[in-house]
């Protein structure tokens, strides 16, 4: 998902810094459906617990047999399923209505008999301003990512009618595993007629009713266009002894919360979409042969295996599909979609050579795309609220009506596109807890794109078609464009966090996971963090890793576990800021001092006037000697005196002294100490110190301090007026199209 409008809108909001509805009476009144919600919920049937409301990142390895050990691809599936979906969905494009019968699909991986169940309804966030989604916008006074309000007549909502076990019906409750509001209905609990044997499977047949929301947080209608997802009952996870720090059985299934995102089982879907004809339809999966129409009405069936969820888009406004084939190594021959409106038509090839060099990126730096299609969607005009979102083999991206080379416009479609294609993977292929550990999602993410946006020498533009004209054209390398966007001076949260209790909101989790995992990148070296990454995939793909084990692997294939160690031990797991400084600098000549000195047996002194003298005459001896010598050089040693100060963690540096004669010493700083002083004694005078030089620290609160000349020096403040200006520039740029 993206958050505002990526990493270039997340850059300004935080450099500007620092310059009603009840509940649908029918949705708890339908027959077999559930009693009155309640906020503190009967225990389930059969005890098994659900997992702690403020979770977060897993601190303990996971077993190596968990979600049944790695994947060797010798296997009939590529994931272990748990799940199967077969959907029968019928939209009407006038209400906004999807109905919806499901056969759900269930196998109990543990090894007790299992009596209750959870599932999402996700769709009720959007019920009303009582969800625990509305509850925490209302609360914390803040938006979600474009501010889309929903009005009279838009909400959306989600009804059970029927739901059966076998011929038995089954009764539901709603819960709040997160201490939500009473009125949040967004989990269920089915209370089993039959309990699930270990091993064994059972199906639901559920009747549901869909009303989409206008367009809001992934979801919803405008006009004529449908993004559907999160819009079918969807079972929880049964997490096992051994799996993300569990040990004991339990179900993981969060609310809905304003800054949350997802988690589910692998598994397999069969959905058969039926739509008036004249719509244009895109969705999770392989199409299976060409629509059955009947009655104005056209059925489209896809089918995917070893995916957790399943989205999909119907417009009657889209234009003629561009559609292309992309091919990689170990990769099937993948067929490349790119759905759009008549007024993004700009945007189509862009967002289709993004996608196509992310295929080929992603697959060479983590492991194969195995799936064989991929969609992309381009929302229309005011229907932004639905870009940037990410589902399996299908994801949305944004569009401009102009895309030209070296603008804002083009660095944000392509990078949009790139990171929803990259959450195929994080989100996707490792399908991590986004609820509990939203920083292997989206900061991992984040940080891949940005090393793709780095590694193809491509820069984030800030300005506009009619600036490039004027000849100003701004760019920005994107990690120090990333940096500027995190909050490095006074930081609130873990990245580890969860993504609901947060004081700075989601954002540095995004900017503040890219950025650390970019140092410790540059400190561990870039090849050895790829060839980690390459085993992240191989060892987790379809196994739903923790934080502990990304940390446990880059530790074992980069060889340096005390330098992972410790940046998880205080960035991931903690939070603290990096403030290191050059405080003091000075370098001055060794002269003669005056006093008394003894000579044999008889003491002399040495009066300042002589000295004067004497000092005089041996600089002009040794200029004679030295004509064309540098200036800083002399007859007389120079004593240097560098002093650092510390105001945040102790992370190892290296000062760096260059001297007069073209000389340098470089030292290390590795201790804890909260200050350090280094000095020598050399021919020449020093003529700048640098804290950082090869530029490790971009957690660091400011750059500009790690940096000090004997002589004033403009050319750095000249050249940070420039970027300021240009930054301030692209800000009046950004603000001009929020």
């Amino acid at each position: 998902m993206r958050l505002g409008s990526t990493v270039l809108r997340r850059c300004a909001l935080a450099a500007l810094l620092a310059a009603g509805v009840a509940v649908t009476a029918e949705l708890l009144a339908e027959p077999g459906g559930a009693a009155a919600a309640s906020s503190a919920p009967a225990p389930s049937l059969d005890g098994i617990a659900l997992a702690a409301p403020h979770a977060a990142a897993v601190n303990v390895p996971s077993s190596p047999n968990a979600w049944g050990g790695a994947r060797t691809g010798s296997e009939s599936t590529l994931s272990d399923r748990v799940v199967h979906y077969d959907i029968d969905a019928t939209l009407d494009p006038v209400k906004h209505t999807v109905t919806g019968r499901e056969k759900l699909t269930w196998r109990n991986r543990s090894s007790v008999p299992v009596k209750s169940v959870y599932l999402h309804l996700y769709m009720n966030a959007f019920e009303g301003t009582g969800s625990t989604f509305f509850t925490e916008k209302r609360e914390r006074g803040s938006g979600f990512r474009s501010g889309v309000d929903i009005k009279d007549g838009e909400w959306g909502h989600m009804l059970l009618r029927s739901v059966t076990q076998g011929e038995a019906s089954v009764p539901w409750t709603f819960v709040h595993p997160d201490n939500g509001p009473a009125t949040d209905h967004t989990v269920v609990r089915f209370d089993l007629p039959a309990a699930v044997a270990p091993g064994a499977s059972t199906t639901f047949d559920i009747d549901f009713h869909t009303q989409l929301p206008r367009v809001i947080a992934r979801t919803g209608y405008f006009g004529s266009f449908h993004l559907v997802g999160q819009w079918f009952p969807k079972i929880g996870v049964l997490e096992l002894p051994g799996e993300r720090g569990a040990t004991a059985p339990r179900w993981n299934a969060h609310e809905m919360h304003l800054n949350s995102e997802f988690y589910a089982d692998f598994g397999s879907f069969d959905v058969r979409l039926t739509v008036p004809k004249e719509y244009t339809v895109g969705a999770t999966g392989e199409p299976q042969g060409a629509p059955v129409e009947n009655k104005g009405m056209l059925t489209h069936r896809y089918v995917q295996g070893d995916v957790h969820d399943f989205a999909w888009t119907a417009d009657k406004r889209s234009a003629k599909p561009m559609v292309e084939t992309w091919t990689g190594r170990s990769s099937p021959q993948v067929t490349v979609t790119v759905l759009y409106p008549p007024e993004y038509a700009a945007s189509a090839a862009p967002a289709m050579k993004a996608a196509k060099d992310s295929l080929s990126y992603f697959s060479n730096t983590l492991g194969p795309y195995p799936y064989k299609t991929l969609t992309v969607v381009i929302p229309p005009y005011n229907a932004e609220e639905a870009g940037g979102m990410e589902y399996p083999t299908f994801f949305t991206a944004e569009g401009y009506a102009q895309v030209e080379p070296g603008t804002a416009n083009q660095y944000l479609l392509d990078f949009v596109t790139i990171h929803e294609f990259g959450h195929g993977y994080f989100y996707g292929l490792l399908a991590t807890n986004e609820f509990e550990e939203p920083v292997l999602d989206e900061g991992l993410n984040e940080y891949w794109d940005l090393r793709m946006v780095r590694d193809r020498g491509q820069q984030v533009f800030a300005g506009t078609p009619l600036t490039r004209k004027l000849g100003f054209s701004p760019g920005f390398q994107a990690f120090a464009a990333e940096r500027m966007g995190t909050p490095r001076g006074d930081p609130a949260d873990a990245p580890g966090q969860n993504a609901y209790d947060r004081l700075q909101g989601i954002g540095p989790v995004y900017s503040r996971t890219a950025t650390l995992m970019r140092d410790l990148e540059a400190r561990v070296g870039k090849e050895p963090i790829e060839r980690a990454f390459k085993e992240y995939y191989r060892r987790w793909k379809f196994r739903h890793p923790s934080t502990a084990d990304l940390r446990e692997t880059l530790a074992d294939v980069t060889g340096q576990r005390a330098a992972v160690d410790s940046v998880f031990a205080q960035q991931v797991y903690a939070v603290t800021k990096v403030d290191d400084r050059i405080a003091d600098f000075s370098s001055r000549e060794q002269l003669p001092l005056p006093g008394t000195r003894q000579v044999g047996s008889s003491w002399v002194e040495d009066k300042q006037a002589d000295l004067d003298k004497r000092i005089e005459k041996e600089r002009e001896a040794w200029k004679k000697a030295h004509p064309k010598a540098k200036e800083g050089l002399g007859p007389y040693p120079f004593r240097t005196e560098v002093l650092v100060r510390r105001y945040g963690a102790a992370v190892p540096q290296t000062v760096l002294v260059k001297f007069a004669d073209g000389s340098a010493e470089t030292v290390r700083w590795d201790g804890t100490e909260s200050w350090r002083k280094f000095s020598w004694t050399r021919p020449a005078r020093a003529v700048s110190a640098e804290l950082d030089p090869q530029r490790l620290h971009y957690l660091d609160v400011s750059k500009l301090d790690d940096s000090r000349t004997l002589k004033p020096d403009a050319r750095a403040s000249r050249r940070w007026g420039m970027d300021v200006a240009a930054f301030i520039e692209y800000l009046l740029t950004l603000i001009a199209t929020v």
